[in-house]
């Protein structure tokens, strides 16, 4: 049902839950498969990322193209941009599913996950970080996206400065719909 895309370089250690995260989404069929656009990284992302039976892309090109390939690859109809790190609340299968079959197929809308709190982080800077967390949108986070629409609007072009923030412009406040599942980003220590 969704291609999961994870763009990496040198994220071996942020990998790591973001993959675990998305083992039920695989057992549960909606993930169809996952492909890592890795960028010629020297640490061991891409061998755990096929080792774990993910799809991998090596490329040294700028991010955006990197996502852009991945993309075009991609079997599924739906795409789920994940940033390594990033893990999905244990609700997101339920949402996701909603949101697909839920969509116009003739104007599919896009969907990005709330920021989960995670942790609090010792201190004031932690504690109006956590506060931030709650209130914001981080879609660059995680991103789901009818394929059609993707293309139609150019997917992430390859000679932007931030290829996800041009994107999210593209998609527009009025078709950007935010999932009650959240993503939130371990602390490593």
């Amino acid at each position: 049902m969704l291609s999961v895309v994870i763009a990496t370089h040198e994220n071996e250690r942020e990998l790591v839950p973001t993959l675990a995260a998305l083992v039920p989404g695989a057992v549960d069929g909606l993930v169809s498969e996952v492909i890592v656009a890795d960028g010629a990284s020297r640490d061991a992302g891409a061998q755990i990322a096929e080792g774990v039976g993910c799809r991998v892309l090596v490329s040294s090109e700028p991010y955006g193209a990197r996502l852009q390939e991945a993309a075009a690859t991609a079997r599924s109809p739906w795409l789920l941009f994940l940033r390594p790190g990033a893990v999905p609340d244990f609700t997101w299968i339920e949402e996701c599913r909603r949101f697909i079959e839920g969509s116009d197929p003739k104007t599919p809308p896009a969907a990005a996950f709330r920021m989960s709190a995670g942790r609090v982080q010792p201190g004031i800077r932690g504690t109006i970080a956590h506060l931030f967390a709650i209130l914001r949108t981080a879609p660059s986070d995680g991103l789901l996206i009818g394929k059609g629409l993707y293309e139609r609007l150019g997917g992430h072009a390859s000679g932007e400065t931030d290829p996800e923030r041009a994107l999210l412009r593209r998609i527009g406040r009025h078709r950007l719909v935010v999932l009650r599942a959240g993503i939130h980003r371990p602390i490593y220590y």
